[in-house]
């Protein structure tokens, strides 16, 4: 088991990748914290973490919220004993183009769509490192394994999607070089196209193209994330620090 005594708080984990990450980790001995806006969904998780043998503890808040990621990092500490791992999950996007002319009217991206994405996605990893770090700086030891996604490298119609994960990377970076010290490793998993829900939906001849793109010419399952994730948080990234992996099945190979 590589995460065995370990204690792991996974943002969005009420489906997707965030889901498949916390059966993973319980699956290779770690206890899980879970974490999201969606209540039902966080219990529907709760009950696969324990059938694959784990222990899960469950809160119900937003990642941008102050007070929301504190009882977060709280629930781990007092139900667990401290808090060694926390995996950055939590995400959503609100598409659009920045401007175009639609029948001689500019049409723009809201400001509401541009602060949602950067606040949940930029603030929300932002606000959860700095105060998961707390705990760990004073156990001496901790890793955190942040999301972006191959849209970092630019998207038609995801701008602030784009910015609040390429701001990711260059979060990481930083939080790597000032936790270094305080034996804490920060890395990065920016994954390609992932069949989840937010997949699914996306229009048959747009995924024909996506695809294209792609030199598996699939999309990956949530728990080939989630394998990074383990990876990641383990004693087997020791020295690994500050770095961003893509798993993404090439994409971003000729990119």
């Amino acid at each position: 088991m590589l995460l065995k005594n370990d204690v792991a708080l996974i943002t969005g984990a009420g489906n997707g990748i965030g889901r498949a990450t916390a059966v993973r980790f319980a699956k290779e001995g770690a206890k899980v914290v879970l974490a999201d806006v969606d209540e039902t969904g966080l219990a529907e998780t709760k009950q696969l973490v324990e059938a694959a043998g784990g222990q899960a503890a469950v809160v119900t808040g937003s990642v941008a919220a102050r007070d929301d990621v504190q009882k977060m990092v709280d629930t781990a500490v007092s139900t667990y004993g401290q808090l060694s791992i926390l995996i950055n999950n939590a995400g959503i996007t609100r598409d659009g183009l920045t401007t175009r002319i639609k029948d001689g009217q500019p049409q723009l991206m809201s400001d509401e769509k541009w602060d949602a994405v950067l606040n949940v996605n930029l603030k929300g990893t932002w606000l959860c490192s700095q105060l998961a770090a707390v705990p760990m700086i004073a156990a001496g030891y901790g890793r955190i394994v942040n999301t972006a996604s191959i849209a970092a490298l630019g998207n038609i119609g995801q701008a602030n999607y784009s910015a609040s994960k390429a701001g990711i990377i260059g979060l990481t970076k930083t939080l790597a070089l000032e936790f270094a010290r305080y034996g804490i490793g920060v890395n990065c998993v920016a994954p390609g196209g992932v069949n989840t829900s937010m997949t699914q939906t996306i229009p048959e001849k747009i995924v024909e193209r996506l695809l294209e793109g792609i030199p598996f010419r699939r999309f990956a399952e949530p728990e080939e994330i989630a394998a990074a994730h383990v990876f990641l948080s383990s004693k087997e990234a020791s020295y690994i620090t500050g770095q961003t992996l893509f798993v993404d099945g090439g994409t971003s190979v000729g990119a």
